[in-house]
C-alpha cells in the first residue's frame, strides 16, 4: 500500500506537463508535414500562375528582346536584351527616331507553327528563355506622307537633310528614292547602315505590324542605358 507524500502531487503535474509536451511536439510534427505536404501540392498551381502572369505581360505589356545581328550597331551590339513596351503607341504617336520592332516582313515566308509549338514559345519568350523569331528591330525614319531619299550619302525627309548622330560610322548608303510613304506605313532603317536589311530592301512596314517601342537596354550591365 502506498503511503500519500507531500512530494506525489508535484511529481504528478510534472508528469502531466512532460506528457502534454510530448502531445504538443507530435501535433507541431504533423502540422510540419501537413504544411509540407501543401506547399508541393500547390507548387505546380503557383507555377501555372507565374507562366500565365509572365505571358499576360509579354503580350499585353512589356516584352524582353534579344539583339541577334549587328544592323543597329552602334545603338545595340549583337547580344544586348531590350525591353519593349507594347502601349506606348496606345497613348501616343509614332515619332522620327523612334526604335521599333515589328513582324518581320517576311513572315509569310515562315513554316507554320502548331499550336502547341506556338504556347510553348511564347512561353520560352515570356521568361526570357528564347529570343522572338520573327520580329525586326530598327529606326523609324519616316512616317506616313513623308518623302524619303538618299542622295550624296545623306538621308533626306521631305527635302531636308535629317541629323542622324545615332549612325555607325562606316556607314555608306547608296542612293535611294525618292519614295513617299504611304498612309498607315513607315519607312524603318538599321543605324548600321552597312549591315542592314531595312526599308529600302522590303519596303515600307505597315504601323499595325509595330509591337512597340524599344526604350532601355537591359543587359550586359554596363550597357544599361536608355535609348
Amino acid at each position: 500500500m502506498m503511503v500519500p507524500t507531500d512530494e506525489q502531487p508535484e511529481t504528478y503535474d510534472a508528469a502531466h506537463q512532460m506528457v502534454d509536451r510530448l502531445r504538443a511536439g507530435v501535433q507541431d510534427d504533423k502540422e510540419r508535414v501537413a504544411a509540407v505536404r501543401s506547399f508541393w501540392r500547390e507548387l505546380p498551381v503557383l507555377v501555372i500562375i507565374a507562366l500565365l502572369v509572365a505571358v499576360l505581360i509579354k503580350t499585353f505589356l512589356f516584352q524582353a528582346f534579344h539583339i541577334p545581328s549587328g544592323s543597329m550597331r552602334n545603338t545595340l551590339l549583337e547580344g544586348d536584351r531590350i525591353m519593349v513596351n507594347k502601349l506606348s503607341y496606345n497613348f501616343g504617336d509614332i515619332e522620327h527616331g523612334d526604335v521599333v520592332v515589328f513582324n518581320s516582313p517576311f513572315l509569310e515566308d515562315a513554316v507554320e507553327e502548331s499550336l502547341i509549338r506556338k504556347g510553348l514559345r511564347n512561353v520560352a519568350e515570356a521568361v526570357g528563355l528564347s529570343a522572338p523569331e520573327h520580329d525586326f528591330i530598327k529606326r523609324v525614319v519616316g512616317l506616313p506622307g513623308d518623302t524619303v531619299e538618299i542622295r550624296g550619302g545623306v538621308v533626306l525627309v521631305n527635302g531636308l537633310a535629317i541629323d542622324e548622330p545615332y549612325l555607325h560610322p562606316s556607314s555608306t548608303m547608296r542612293p535611294f528614292g525618292p519614295l513617299t510613304v504611304s498612309a498607315n506605313s513607315l519607312f524603318v532603317m538599321g543605324d548600321n547602315r552597312n549591315a542592314s536589311q531595312d526599308s529600302r530592301f522590303f519596303g515600307e512596314i505597315p504601323i499595325d505590324d509595330v509591337v512597340g517601342r524599344a526604350f532601355v537596354i537591359l543587359w550586359p550591365v554596363d550597357r544599361w542605358g536608355g535609348l
